[in-house]
Parts: C-alpha cells; structure tokens; sequence
C-alpha cells in the first residue's frame, strides 16, 4: 500500500465535511429555529451516517453516457457507459469525439441524484470518484470510520456508480429501426434491428459550448464592439434557426442528471438547406451597355483580377498556362451568364420601354421573347448579326478590364470573343428562335 499523505487526507476530509455541511445547512435554513426536526436533520447529515445512506442508495442511480429515458420517460431498457476514447472512428460527429473530458449523464431515482454530487465533488482538480480508484487508502482515511472494512465498503459501493448492466436489453416503448446491412432488402435477414439511444453525454457538451457562445464574457464583449463598429479580438458565434427540445415537462431531473442541470433544455441545429433570396431585378435602363454593370459586380471583379495578376506573372508559355487561363477566362463568362439569364427573366417587351438606352444589339440578347410581340423587332433579330456585335462587345469590355496594366489588343480581343461563341450559348439562341417561331405561328 502507497504512503498516505496526511495532506491529501485532510484535504479530502475537508472536501467532504463542506459538501454535507452546505447541504445541510440550506434545509437547515428553512425551519424555524424551534422546529424539533432540527436535532434529526443534523443527525442525518453525521458524515458516517450519511456516507452509510448514500452507500446503500447509489445502486439506485447509474453512470450513463448513452441514455433510454431521454427517448421514452416510461422505456425501461438498457443505458451505457461507454468511454469515448474506446469508441471506433469515423467519419461522422460523435460521442468518441468527447475524449477524456466528457461529463457522464447519471440515470435512476431522482431522489438518489445527491449522491452522485457528492462523488463529482473535486479536490486538486479531481473528483472524488477518481480519487476512489486511484487513491483508495486516502479516500479510506478520509472516510474515518470506526473500522477500515466499513469503509472499503462503502467506497466499493459508490465505485458501482459505473457498473455496467449485465444483459443489455431493449423495451417495447423504446425507438427500433430496421438497418439494411446486406445487399438485397428484400431479405430480412439483410438487415440489422437497431435500438438507438440519446447521446446524453454529446449532447451535454453541445449544450454548454452553445450557451458559452451565446452568453459568455466574450461573446458580451464581441456584440458591443460590432454595435459601436470597433474591433475586437474574440469571436462572434451565430446560430441561426436553433430549436430547443425540452425533455421532463416541469420534473426534468426524472430524465437525467445532467438534462436537470440543462433545465431539460436541448439545442437542435438547424439542417435545413439555405433558401435563395434574390433582390428585385429591374431593367437595366438608363444604361447603354449591360457590360458596364456587368464589371461592377463583386464576384466577376473578383475573376477578373484573379485573371489579370495571374497574366502579369508573365507564366512560361505552356500548356499548364493556357488551362488556367481558360479556367479563368471560363469562370468570367460564367457570371456573365448568370447574370444575362437573371435579365432574360423580366417580362417580355421591356427594352421596348423608352428609358431602355441599350444598343440593338444587347436588347436581342437580353430580350428575346419580344421578337414575339414586336414585328420590326422579330426582323432584326432573327437577322443574328446582333450575335456577333454581342461578341465584339465582350472582347472590348474584358479588354478595357484588363488593359490598364497589360498589353492586350486585336489578338487578345478576338480570342476573347470567340471564346464568348461557344456551344451552351448557340444552343441557347438557336432554342430562342425556335420558340420565336412557334409563338409567332400562335399570335
């Protein structure tokens, strides 16, 4: 047997001795003083009576990370204590993520619970529950009972906290679901029948990491330097959509230990997919050129200089060089797609309007369907010779984007439109003409 420190022993004594003597204390608080059932509350409080009681009453309650009840209140089946560190790896968020510092959720008789406070008390940063497996001598001592076996006893008792039951078993009231192991459904012997329990101890951990983020000094700190528009240093965490799933109805503590100290609070993250919310979009009128607007948007000024810092690095002449120029040049085009597609969108006719100062050309393009309702319209676009103006247009604009710092010209400009004729638009024009056709054989 090791050495006993008497200094860990009084230590330990004293973490006791607190503990019963603040519990004690607060029911002592509310009776008056001349109330007879004063004498029994200290007797019941003694540190050899209580450590007797709560001996005999922690097989009441069971050290859990993975609980029923949270599932079902009336369920009656199996709950686990399993370590996160011995549990497999995989590629999903899950309790083995936990490590050592997990708290383990206690289930069982509510009225047991005080016992379990008792052992999470701490001493040197420990509780003593680890303390009665790593220390047993000095948990002994500190116990100071008549006899040592008393007291070996009682810690042996409270060390079952973690037991583990000895048939794991599900319950009628419990959720199952069918798991298809194999290849073919159609066999029920493919499938595996699972019984999931709540991941009380993950669930915990999520629970106080958004609280901290939500309430916490710094969090404080972070909201007050965005109000006034200062820089700060900590991190402002958003959780937007976030649900609350109460679990106990107003007796929480009849679910858990731990889901009574969350007030049966438990946070669900929102899995919903983002919704698109675009601006109105309104005719590009007062303009002369929808390319203008076009080099003003964030994401194609952003391509735009990726493009040029990467020409000006004078990359060796290559086949690596021309890919990711193209890449570049591809990505532009794209948004420029985008947003010809989101004007294509408006109603039919509105180049028509006299504040559209759009040249000929961008109006084809950009307005398609009013060929169908404009006669002189229909004739000067089913013509095309707006498509190779349009191209003409896009080689300038992206030369003009580039030209402040780069020696482009007629050589530049021609590979940039012809780039802008590709397939996907040509079949996009050829598909408008066809629907000009056909709605013109309708009006």
């Amino acid at each position: 047997m090791n050495q006993l420190d008497p200094e860990t022993v009084r230590g330990l004594r004293q973490v006791i001795d607190d503990f019963l003597a603040t519990r004690r204390d607060v029911k002592l608080e509310k009776l008056k003083p001349d109330d007879p059932t004063r004498e029994e509350l200290h007797a019941q409080y003694e540190l050899h009576t209580w450590l007797a009681d709560a001996a005999r009453r922690v097989g009441q309650i069971q050290a859990a990370t993975h609980t029923l009840k949270a599932i079902h209140p009336d369920a009656r089946g199996t709950n686990l204590h399993c370590q996160p560190s011995t549990l497999p790896n995989c590629e999903l968020i899950g309790s083995r993520l936990l490590g050592d510092t997990y708290c383990a959720d206690v289930i069982g008789n509510a009225a047991a619970l005080d016992v379990n406070k008792f052992l999470i008390q701490e001493y040197q940063g420990k509780p003593l529950l680890a303390w009665m497996r790593n220390d047993e001598g000095a948990v002994i001592a500190a116990f100071h009972a008549d006899d040592a076996e008393t007291a070996r006893q009682w810690m042996h008792a409270f060390l079952g906290l973690n037991r583990s039951p000895g048939n794991n078993a599900s319950h009628t009231l419990a959720k199952q679901l069918y798991w298809l192991v194999g290849d073919d459904p159609l066999k029920d012997a493919q499938f595996h029948l699972l019984s999931p329990l709540y991941a009380s101890s993950l669930a915990h951990s999520v629970y106080a990491t958004i609280q901290k983020h939500r309430f916490g000094e710094k969090t404080k700190a972070a909201r007050e330097a965005r109000r006034n528009t200062h820089y700060c240093e900590y991190v402002l965490h958003e959780y937007p959509n976030l649900a609350e799933q109460k679990l106990g109805g107003t007796k929480p503590q009849n679910i858990s230990q731990l889901n009574n100290e969350r007030h049966g609070v438990n946070y669900l993250l929102a899995s919903c997919p983002p919704v698109w919310r675009s601006q109105s979009l309104k005719p590009p009128y007062g303009t002369t050129s929808i390319f203008d607007r076009f080099g003003r948007n964030a994401e194609v000024r952003f391509l735009v200089r990726d493009l040029r810092t990467f020409l000006e690095s004078n990359p060796a002449p290559k086949q690596a060089t021309r890919n990711r120029r193209d890449e570049a040049l591809s990505s532009i085009l794209g948004e420029v797609r985008i947003l010809a597609e989101e004007y294509r969108t408006l109603p039919p006719g509105w180049s028509a309007d006299s504040r559209c100062r759009l040249v000929e050309a961008e109006q084809c393009w950009l307005d398609p369907k009013r060929a169908v309702q404009d006669a002189d319209f229909t004739e000067i676009w089913q013509r095309m010779a707006w498509m190779d103006e349009i191209k003409r247009r896009f080689g300038n604009w992206l030369n003009a984007m580039l030209g402040d710092t780069l020696p482009v010209g007629d050589i530049e400009h021609d590979y940039w439109a012809d780039l802008f004729d590709d397939e996907e638009w040509r079949c996009q024009v050829k598909s408008d003409l066809r629907d000009s056709k056909k709605e013109a054989k309708h009006v």
